[in-house]
């Protein structure tokens, strides 16, 4: 095939339109598609930066989560001992006042006892003395003579403003 065989061959002249067309057009071409790619990792790098600072605040945020859950979970500790502190305290308080309690009602009691040990002493002393009399009574007016309870009785009335003032 020689040169002018060429000149005249359709797929030559398509051929030759394409080489210039892509040589035309690259330069364009090229500066589109870079520039699209550009952009693209501009946005990638972007969003890898949005990315970074979203994972580095997740992590303050995890670290501030744990440190208050340490701190929490230190206060419901303390909480917990200051409780059990309280309850052991006042259940000490409790048996105290219980002992105290008891004690007080057995003051009581042993109170009660000894003023009704008294009230029954009195009681016995008060029957014993009006039996005493009552017999003493019978025991006179059946064995004093007439004359001897007179003189009695007179020796008494005598006696007794001294006996009053005795007591």
């Amino acid at each position: 095939m020689d040169f002018n065989a060429l000149l005249i061959e359709p797929r030559f002249w398509a051929a030759l339109a394409l080489v210039i067309f892509l040589v035309l057009a690259w330069r364009p071409m090229i500066g589109f598609v870079f520039g699209f790619l550009d952009r693209r990792g501009e946005v990638i790098r972007a969003e890898l930066e949005e990315a970074s600072q979203l994972r580095a605040e997740a992590e303050t945020m995890l670290r501030d989560a744990s440190v208050r859950r340490e701190t929490a979970l230190k206060e419901a500790a303390e909480l917990l001992a200051s409780a059990r502190a309280e309850a052991a305290r006042l259940a000490d308080e409790a048996k105290l006042e219980a002992a105290a309690s008891a004690v007080r009602r057995e003051k009581m009691a042993l109170e009660r006892i000894a003023a009704a040990e008294k009230a029954a002493v009195a009681e016995v002393r008060t029957q014993a003395a009006n039996l005493a009399a009552r017999a003493a009574e019978t025991i006179i007016r059946e064995n004093l003579p007439a004359s001897a309870a007179s003189g009695l009785v007179g020796r008494a009335i005598d006696a007794l403003p001294a006996a009053l003032s005795a007591s």
